[in-house]
């Protein structure tokens, strides 16, 4: 199938199905002699995965990765690194009502349509159960970027249907089972979501992602800009229907005199541009937000076609989270990560050995 690898010189290329033996994915262009093993990746599958509180699925996957091939005696060769993630908790028969219909919202209707058949089981390669790959090989991404430029990546849930969750600080993302960045605000989000779950309903949310220690001269002029990259990383993540970079679309109500970030020789006066100008960062925090549509497959009777284009009802009975949202904030981080290793290498690559005589401008502290 086309549109499963992302990156150029850092390729990582995705398999499986959500309800098939296993997922994983080949990781191609890691530099060698990186010292690298499970334990640099599973925690951030660990937070990626189903089952951790009430408000997200209860599809019970461990989502213990297994390194394939690329590392010997604990370090990477610079070969292939292949990741492998055994799907443990199928349960297929939640889905027999679908086999001669299409959910609204989904990709159903498209994807029978484009191969004339389908995997109705979980969505196939539809399902946001294919993001645990991507984030397994950004754990890989992560490591490399912080070991040489000091990079780090956070991401927070900023917004859930009507509710806007005030920012309180990246220190609370760990305390609370949404990963938001706000301690006083989560009995009203819990209240939330589960009269979402009593209702048989669903709802978007907002999810905000920075990196930082970001160095100067990623991406490049044109159609391989490195926020045009990055928004089609984001836009690949399953649910996603808007990308914002800096300050996105409020852009369009500012006025020259504030949105121009003005430079200073302590530092950038305002970060309107989310860390790139022209396609190629600044050295400031690289900032991106993502909306994310509500749920596709709930449990309210919604109307659609048969095969035969025959006028049906469609319900849902498997395990579904009331908002996807809740648990993109490490896999927005992973997209990120992704998309920033590949520039990284490939800026080495070009531009390795260019220098100016102006030095890069401190990144101030948002």
């Amino acid at each position: 199938m086309a549109g499963s690898t992302l990156g150029t010189l850092f390729r990582v290329t995705n398999f499986g199905e959500s309800h098939g033996p296993a997922i994983g994915c080949v990781v191609d262009g890691c530099p060698p002699g990186m010292e690298l093993s499970v334990e640099d990746i599973q925690p951030d599958l660990d937070r990626r995965r189903p089952g951790t509180s009430r408000h997200v699925t209860q599809r019970a996957e461990e989502d213990k990765v297994e390194i394939l091939s690329g590392v010997f005696e604990g370090k990477t060769t610079g070969t292939p690194i292949g990741l492998l993630i055994r799907n443990t908790d199928q349960r297929s028969k939640d889905y027999a009502n679908l086999l001669n219909t299409f959910r609204p919202g989904h990709a159903d209707y498209t994807y029978l349509h484009k191969y004339g058949f389908r995997d109705p089981r979980g969505g196939g390669r539809a399902s946001a159960r294919l993001t645990a790959p991507s984030v397994a090989a950004a754990a890989i991404a992560k490591k490399w970027l912080k070991l040489q430029h000091g990079t780090s990546f956070v991401a927070h849930l900023s917004q859930i249907g009507e509710i806007a969750i005030p920012f309180e600080g990246f220190e609370h993302i760990a305390d609370n089972p949404f990963f938001a960045a706000n301690a006083s605000d989560i009995a009203r989000i819990e209240a939330y979501v589960d009269a979402l779950r009593k209702d048989g309903d669903s709802c978007g949310a907002r999810i905000d992602v920075v990196a930082s220690g970001v160095p100067v001269g990623l991406g490049d002029p044109l159609y391989d800009k490195l926020d045009a990259d990055i928004a089609h990383a984001m836009m690949g993540l399953n649910a996603v229907k808007g990308v914002e970079i800096g300050a996105g679309f409020a852009s369009i109500a500012q006025r020259g005199k504030t949105h121009g970030d003005e430079l200073t020789p302590e530092g950038f006066a305002s970060n309107n541009a989310g860390g790139v100008l022209g396609g190629i960062s600044t050295g400031q925090d690289i900032t991106v937000s993502i909306a994310i549509k509500p749920t596709s497959s709930i449990r309210s009777p919604r109307r659609s076609i048969d095969l035969e284009g025959k006028a049906t009802t469609v319900e849902t009975f498997g395990r579904h989270d009331p908002c996807v949202g809740i648990r993109a904030a490490p896999i927005a981080e992973a997209l990120l990560a992704l998309v920033l290793m590949d520039h990284a290498l490939l800026h080495r690559a070009q531009c390795g050995d260019v220098r100016v005589a102006t030095a890069p401008i401190p990144a101030r502290a948002p």
